[in-house]
C-alpha cells in the first residue's frame, strides 16, 4: 500500500504524467473512436438521423457534464487526501461520491422520461428528425445510470495512480457499443433494423458493462480506497468540498451544453444540414480533444497530490510537460483537418451539399486549436488546486460572452461560412483568461508552497 500511495510524490514527473496519462489517452481515444462510428452507422441510415443525434447532444453533454464534473470534484479532494495522509477523509470522500452519482443518475431519468419530447419540439417540426431523436435521447437519459457509476468509479482508479484499469473499462464499453452498433442498428442476425434506437441502445449496453466492470475493479485492486455504506449518512462537509471543485467543472461542460443548443439554432436557421455539419464536427474534434482529456485526467491528481504534500517543484514540472503534450497533439489535430477535411466528412455519408458547407467549416473551426491545448491544460491545474471558479469563469466567458453571441451577429450577415470564425475568436479571448489566472493562482497559491 505505502508503494502505491506514494507512487505520485516520487516516480520522476514526466515518467509519471506518461505512465498516468497514456492508458487514459488510449481509452479515450477508443471512446471518442465509438462516438464518430455511432454517427458513422447513423448517417447510413439518413441525414435526418444524423440531424436527429446531433439536437440530442446538448442533453446528452448536460447529463456527462454532472457525472465527470463531480468526478473531477471526487478526484481532486481524494487525491489530496491521499497526499495528506488523511485516509480516513479518503474512504469518505468515495462513498459520499458513490451517493452523488445515484442521486444524479435519478435527476436524470425524470429528465428522460418529461423533457425530451418538448426539448425536441422547441427545435424542429420535421417529423423523422422528431421521432428519431425522442428514441435516441429517452434510451441515452432513461438508462445513463452506466455512464454515471462508469464515470465515478472510473475516478477512483484515477485517484491512486491506478489508470491502467481505466483504459480496460472505458475500451471494454467502447468496444462493445461499436460491434452492436451495426447489428442494432441495421438488424443484423434477424433483430430488426432499429435506426437512432438501435445506436442509443448499443450506447447504454456498453456503458452498463463498463460500469459493472470498473466496480469489480475497485473492489479487487483499490486497496486504498474503502468503500463503507455500513451505517452510511451523507457528509455535508465533504459533499460541499467535492462540490467545490465539481459545481465549476458541471457549470463549464453544462455551458457547452447551452453552447450547442444556441449553436444549433442558429445553424439550422440556414439549413438543417449545417447543423449535421456542425454535429460531425464535434464528434471529429473528440477524436483530437480526447487525447488531452486523457492526460488531463493524468495531470489532475498528480497535481493534486502534490499540492497536498506541499511539493512545489512537481507541481511546476507537471504543469509544464503537460502544456507541452497537450499543445504538440493539438497541432497534429489541426494539420489532419487542415488537409482531410473531404475525406473526413466522407465518413459520414457527406452529400454534395454537405461537403460545400462542411469543409470551410472544418478548417476555419479548427483553427482554434492552436489555442486549444494550453487552454484546457491550465484550466485543470485550476480544478487541481481546488480552484475551480477561474476554470468556470474562462468556459463561461469563452462560450457564452464571446462564441454564441458572434456566431449570432455573424449570421445575420446572412453568410454561413462566417459562422465559423466565431470559435477562433473565442479561443483567442480563453487564452488570455487562463494566462491572467495562471500568473494570479502561481503568485497566490503555487510560489507560497
Amino acid at each position: 500500500m505505502q508503494i502505491q500511495e506514494n507512487k505520485m510524490g516520487v516516480m520522476p514527473v514526466n515518467k509519471l504524467l506518461i505512465t498516468m496519462s497514456l492508458p487514459m489517452m488510449i481509452s479515450m481515444i477508443v471512446q471518442a473512436l465509438y462516438n464518430i462510428v455511432d454517427s458513422i452507422f447513423v448517417s447510413q441510415v439518413s441525414e435526418a438521423a444524423l440531424t436527429a443525434v446531433s439536437l440530442a447532444f446538448p442533453l446528452q453533454i448536460l447529463s456527462i457534464a454532472v457525472g465527470a464534473g463531480t468526478g473531477v470534484g471526487i478526484n481532486a479532494i481524494l487525491s489530496r487526501s491521499l497526499g495528506e495522509k488523511d485516509f480516513e477523509k479518503a474512504n469518505k470522500v468515495a462513498s459520499n461520491g458513490v451517493f452523488l452519482t445515484v442521486m444524479s443518475y435519478l435527476a436524470f431519468v425524470l429528465i428522460g422520461i418529461f423533457a425530451v419530447k418538448p426539448f425536441f419540439m422547441v427545435q424542429t417540426n420535421q417529423e423523422d428528425i422528431l421521432t428519431a431523436g425522442i428514441s435516441y435521447l429517452s434510451i441515452c437519459l432513461i438508462f445513463s445510470i452506466g455512464i454515471f457509476t462508469q464515470m465515478t468509479f472510473e475516478r477512483l482508479l484515477q485517484s491512486t495512480g491506478k489508470t491502467f484499469y481505466t483504459m480496460i473499462t472505458q475500451g471494454t464499453g467502447a468496444i462493445i457499443n461499436i460491434i452492436l452498433d451495426p447489428i442494432l442498428i441495421f438488424g443484423w442476425f434477424g433483430l430488426p433494423a432499429m435506426g437512432a434506437t438501435g445506436a442509443a441502445l448499443a450506447t447504454v449496453i456498453g456503458q452498463v458493462i463498463a460500469a459493472i466492470l470498473a466496480i469489480i475493479l475497485n473492489h479487487r485492486v483499490n486497496h486504498e480506497v474503502k468503500l463503507i455504506f455500513r451505517g452510511f449518512r451523507p457528509d455535508g462537509k465533504i459533499i460541499k468540498s467535492i462540490y467545490s471543485v465539481g459545481i465549476p467543472s458541471i457549470i463549464m461542460q453544462a455551458i457547452g451544453s447551452i453552447m450547442t443548443y444556441g449553436m444549433n439554432q442558429i445553424l439550422i436557421q440556414f439549413t438543417s444540414t449545417a447543423t449535421a455539419v456542425f454535429g460531425v464536427y464535434f464528434k471529429l474534434q473528440s477524436f483530437i480533444l480526447m487525447p488531452i482529456f486523457g492526460l488531463n485526467n493524468g495531470m489532475i491528481p498528480i497535481v493534486a497530490y502534490n499540492y497536498g504534500a506541499a511539493d512545489k517543484e512537481r507541481v511546476l514540472k507537471t504543469i509544464r510537460f503537460s502544456v507541452f503534450y497537450a499543445v504538440a497533439i493539438m497541432l497534429i489535430g489541426l494539420s489532419v483537418f487542415q488537409i482531410f477535411p473531404t475525406q473526413l466528412l466522407m465518413m459520414f455519408n457527406a452529400s454534395p451539399s454537405m461537403l460545400e458547407i462542411g469543409v470551410p467549416a472544418l478548417r476555419i473551426i479548427s483553427l482554434s486549436f492552436l489555442f486549444a491545448g494550453y487552454c484546457i491544460m491550465i484550466s485543470s491545474v485550476f480544478q487541481a488546486l481546488g480552484n475551480g471558479i477561474y476554470s468556470m469563469v474562462v468556459s463561461i466567458a469563452r462560450q457564452l460572452v464571446v462564441l454564441l453571441p458572434a456566431a449570432y451577429f455573424l449570421s445575420k450577415t446572412g453568410e454561413l461560412s462566417l459562422v465559423w470564425w466565431a470559435f477562433p475568436a473565442s479561443e483567442i479571448m480563453s487564452l488570455i483568461l487562463c494566462t491572467v489566472f495562471l500568473y494570479k493562482t502561481y503568485h497566490d497559491v503555487i510560489a507560497k508552497l
